[in-house]
């Protein structure tokens, strides 16, 4: 095998692969970066049996081949090459990178112990990248992430025609999104569990086309993948075995009391309050017609902090408290200037969510998304007294 790539192509399809190679492998091949040309095209793939990925380039090849080669280390040096073109060859058990005026040469694993990566499944539909990049993002923040709760770590990803509804739950919050795609088939429906980790990594890594293609397969239980495919990039992850909470049944349909928070003030405010709190103590929030007051600490020997924002308050006034790390968390996932929290009461759960912004003439050319298409469920914190 012997070709010449540019160096900064090189070094981002690595990279990305890289991101992919387990810390601590089973066996050692698996903590391999395969190389394989093929014409004028060479593609870079890592797989641990749970997930791949591959990236294809192209170069000017000189001969075919396949090398398997340590992962971490190829990635360390791609990166810190010069930007010049790189020079790549096998040579016998060995592998030469040249580059300019330095030279690299790694020992290759045995190539033939390394498994076959998994074929990509059929293609269920299509989604703009940065559509899916952010609903992943908004959800993901909810997952859990105990191992030994299966359930708990992963993504629902459901189907149905031509809407694609994300939850995710650690048991303490609660976060869904819908958004728009284009099937491959009109009238599709399908319910998948994936690891949370592995998708937010893809989709957020995955924004270098326009479009993600993602994709299914047919098998039975404990069987399935999910295939995510973009511009010369695809990856693929084993589903999660496990029964999803029925987590429509848990938000609620109805509000005694709401309040319109601007964003970014009382994101502000609540980070400066929640400096006193004390790990695992409540930001107590006082809702009172037209303000919030904001309060943790309290006992002799802690800190204390009291901050008030403006909010637009309907209902009779309200005190409840929230962990102040999963309140942030929602917040920065509404993606709106203003957002809405919805009351039952301070004992229930409360459900934020993002305030559409009057359309502007830049707007006009957007897809319009309903509204509510992100909502956030939390847990209040039982209050001392």
């Amino acid at each position: 095998m012997e070709f010449r790539v540019t160096r900064e192509v090189l070094a981002d399809a690595v990279a990305w692969t890289a991101r992919s190679l387990p810390p601590r492998p089973s066996v050692p091949v698996l903590a391999g970066i395969l190389l394989e040309v093929d014409g004028a095209q060479l593609s870079v793939s890592g797989f641990d049996y749970e997930v791949s990925a591959r990236a294809e380039v192209d170069v000017q090849a000189a001969e075919s081949g396949r090398v398997l080669v340590p992962g971490r280390l190829l990635a360390e040096i791609t990166r810190a090459l010069p930007p010049h073109p790189v020079d790549i060859r096998a040579e016998g058990p060995r592998l030469s990178i040249t580059c300019g005026n330095a030279r690299f040469s790694l020992p290759t694993l045995p190539v033939e112990d390394y498994p076959s990566l998994p074929s990509m499944p059929s293609s269920a539909g299509v989604v703009d990248s940065d559509v899916f990049a952010e609903a992943v993002g908004q959800v993901a923040v909810a997952a859990g992430r105990d191992d030994t709760l299966p359930m708990l770590t992963g993504v629902r990803l459901e189907i149905e025609d031509d809407r694609v509804t994300l939850a995710a739950t650690d048991r303490y919050r609660l976060a869904v999104r819908e958004f728009a795609w284009r099937p491959e088939t009109p009238g599709i429906s399908a319910a998948v569990l994936v690891p949370a980790r592995t998708l937010a990594d893809a989709a957020r890594t995955l924004t270098s086309g326009p479009e993600i293609t993602v994709s299914l397969s047919s098998g039975g239980s404990g069987e399935g993948i999910l295939g995510l495919s973009g511009k010369d990039r695809q990856t693929t992850t084993r589903l999660l075995d496990a029964e999803f909470v029925k987590y429509r049944a848990i938000m609620p349909s109805e509000s005694a009391a709401n309040a319109t928070l601007p964003v970014v003030q009382f994101t502000d405010a609540a980070k400066r309050v929640a400096l006193v709190a004390e790990r695992g103590t409540p930001l107590r929030c006082e809702f009172t017609p037209g303000q919030v007051t904001l309060r943790a600490g309290g006992s002799d020997d802690e800190g204390q902090a009291e901050e008030r924002c403006d909010v637009e308050f309907d209902g009779d006034p309200l005190t409840i408290g929230f962990n102040p790390t999963f309140l942030l968390d929602g917040l920065a996932a509404v993606h709106t200037g203003r957002a809405r929290m919805d009351f039952t009461s301070p004992l229930k759960p409360a459900v934020l969510s993002g305030v559409e912004e009057p359309a502007t003439d830049d707007d006009a050319a957007r897809p319009a998304e309903r509204p509510g298409s992100y909502r956030y469920l939390i847990m209040p914190v039982r209050l001392p007294g």
